[in-house]
């Protein structure tokens, strides 16, 4: 592998059956990513951009192809494995925000650290939230939270165990411009702050150009 990637696909490929037969979403893709990069994946709808994120984060498998991530080939791994590896080196901001509803914001923050058996998970959630600008928000649960600071929840929890890799799926997609723009922002200074390496899925063109590197998809294929 090359020297400080992060994440590597080799010939990756997604069958899945349909009633016309097999359908490739993803057809034998190869990417590079290097430690601290932030990378867009652009394409229109069905193009295969979701899933391509992921198989990346081993959240599926791949039907042929390899995908490493932090030096561990996630194709070796039962789901088992690739769940600690997950816990361990992965974030994950989604379009929908995927909050706990009975958790209040801190709650919230603080479950990968105590899945992850952090003792000091309510300090450093509290410094995280407060990180996102949300410090006073701590005891509000999702339901009294904006979008925007759902949002900025759901990015404070997916950082808060400094993970190699965030994946984010459309993290503005369900937001208003300007406060989409405010999320972008606060992503990108956590990427270049934290040296995570920033994976996102997005139709916003303004966002993908803020990235150092666009990756372009259609029919399954990186064009």
């Amino acid at each position: 592998m090359i020297r400080n990637s992060v994440l590597k696909a080799e010939n990756l490929s997604k069958e899945v059956s349909s009633p016309e037969g097999s359908l490739t979403i993803v057809n034998d893709v190869s990417l590079d990513i290097v430690a601290g990069e932030s990378v867009a994946v652009t394409g229109s709808s069905g193009a295969g951009k979701s899933t391509l994120l992921a198989l990346l984060a081993g959240l599926d498998t791949p039907t042929r192809g390899r995908v490493f991530l932090a030096g561990e080939d996630l194709t070796r791994l039962d789901e088992d494995g690739r769940a600690r590896l997950r816990a361990q080196r992965v974030g994950f901001v989604f379009q929908s925000f995927h909050l706990i509803p009975a958790l209040t914001a801190l709650e919230n923050v603080m479950l990968p650290l105590e899945l992850a058996g952090i003792s000091d998970a309510r300090r450093i959630a509290m410094d995280t939230l407060a990180g996102v600008r949300l410090g006073a928000r701590t005891g509000h649960y999702p339901r009294q939270l904006s979008g925007g600071e759902q949002q900025r929840v759901a990015i404070a929890r997916a950082f808060v165990t400094k993970p190699a890799v965030l994946f984010a799926d459309e993290p503005t997609g369900n937001l208003d411009t300007g406060t989409g723009t405010r999320v972008g922002e606060l992503l990108f200074a956590l990427n270049t702050h934290e040296h995570t390496t920033l994976v996102l899925v997005t139709h916003d063109q303004e966002l993908a150009a803020r990235c150092g590197r666009v990756i372009r998809m259609e029919g399954g294929r990186v064009l």
